[in-house]
């Protein structure tokens, strides 16, 4: 098993991506033969309901993690909630699934898009750059 920190999450709803500001995080690589991985984190009361419900749907969620450092992109994942605990004025998510195979031709199918769009110039590398880090999902032709 390998541990690492998590920076950032965000949940995929569609095209809308949620940043949820964690307090902590923590995610694992079981490094076994199903590839799954464990995801906590520790946040707000607010989010509870909300990850209470999605526990009781038995939903399927997508999200993006950043892992170690600020500055790596997000790694995708495909996760189910486990557990949802409350501690103090605060909650704790536990999270369990799978890395998601993340398209190799991203890059090529992100700048055709956004050249489709009319972006040219320092526009088109500013916003390539930028959606290069947040990795917004692409239309699918």
């Amino acid at each position: 098993m390998k541990t690492f920190k998590m920076i950032s999450f965000s949940l995929l709803n569609g095209d809308q991506t949620d940043y949820l500001p964690m307090l902590d995080g923590i995610i694992i690589n079981q490094e076994n033969s199903h590839r799954l991985w464990i995801l906590e984190m520790f946040l707000e009361a607010e989010h509870k309901e909300r990850f209470e419900k999605l526990q009781a749907d038995e939903a399927l969620i997508e999200a993006k993690v950043v892992i170690s450092y600020p500055e790596n992109e997000p790694a995708a994942f495909v996760l189910a909630i486990d557990t949802v605990h409350q501690i103090g004025d605060r909650v704790s998510v536990l999270l369990k699934g799978r890395l998601k195979r993340q398209r190799s031709e991203y890059a090529e199918q992100l700048l055709s898009e956004l050249m489709d769009k009319g972006f040219e110039g320092d526009a088109l590398l500013e916003r390539f750059e930028s959606d290069m880090k947040s990795r917004p999902r692409l239309n699918k032709k």
